[in-house]
């Protein structure tokens, strides 16, 4: 696979519109998304099937934005909080132990 300059990541990764799809993506404003039954949502819930049901657990934009930061960092994976002090939370919780 042919490895991007980093002006071209910045401005690529992270979205891959399918055919009749923006090319730039959108910026989702919605905060609840819906499903046509109840055990769709809980299959996303036990992350058993990908999508997104709450903006403040997961939404396409902020989906889009981890996978760039992911690639830019050449990490495996990334997380937006919606605060520092969230972001200070899920770092601590990463390290420590139970007990």
């Amino acid at each position: 696979m042919k490895k991007y300059r980093i002006g071209t990541q910045c401005v690529q990764e992270g979205y891959r519109p399918s055919n009749g799809q923006p090319r730039v993506l959108p910026i989702y404003q919605s905060t609840t998304f819906k499903y046509d039954s109840s055990s769709h949502v809980g299959d996303l819930f036990d992350l058993k099937v990908d999508g997104h049901m709450y903006t403040r657990i997961s939404n396409p934009t902020f989906a889009a934005v981890e996978e760039k930061i992911a690639v830019l960092e050449g990490g495996s994976g990334a997380m937006l909080t919606a605060s520092g002090q969230a972001a200070s939370l899920m770092a601590i919780l990463n390290v420590c132990k139970a007990g």
